[in-house]
């Protein structure tokens, strides 16, 4: 089983690029469970649902990976849940990152936010570049601390796509 993990600050294509991953290679997508959380609680996110909101991603990933796919497609992974709690609340609970460390990503693709407009959806909170691009920078650097697999995705929609597939058929060539 290969896992790609679609990385990055709000609004650069995460979940519409996971869907054409699955599209085009098959397996099995594992959307970004903070989305649902938000839905059913409709109020403002606290550090205490921090916690909930990490294990609801993290039942969502095991479940995906039960299946033993050939690829497994993660629109987010618990390290946005450790950058948005930090970015949001100024903390994290620091059984996240073990967690996260934990487990093995073949493949990260690290969506940019430059080249492409903001869109408003409701649950986004971040329509400065300026802002998008320190969590940018924050995602980029943890993912080079902890040597995890990385390869940038930037540019227009259709070149983001094309990086994005292009990186897949590579992984899943190996």
């Amino acid at each position: 089983m290969k896992v790609v993990v679609l990385t990055g600050p709000e609004s650069t294509g995460k979940s519409w690029l996971a869907a054409g991953l699955e599209q085009r290679f098959g397996g099995v997508r594992v959307d970004e469970y903070v989305r649902r959380f938000i839905e059913e609680n409709p109020r403002d996110t606290c550090l205490a649902d921090i916690p909930a909101i990490a294990r609801g991603q993290l039942q969502w990933e095991d479940q995906a990976r039960a299946k033993q796919p050939s690829l497994l497609i993660l629109d987010t992974h618990l390290l946005s849940n450790i950058l948005w709690s930090q970015t949001l609340f100024g903390d994290c609970p620091a059984w996240l990152e073990t967690e996260l460390l934990a487990r093995h990503y073949d493949l990260h693709l690290l969506l940019s936010p430059q080249q492409i407009d903001w869109t408003e959806d409701g649950q986004r909170c971040q329509p400065d570049l300026e802002d998008r691009m320190a969590f940018y920078e924050a995602t980029r650097a943890w993912l080079i601390d902890h040597q995890q697999p990385m390869q940038i995705i930037e540019g227009n929609w259709a070149q983001r796509q094309a990086q994005a597939f292009a990186a897949v058929e590579r992984l899943m060539s190996r």
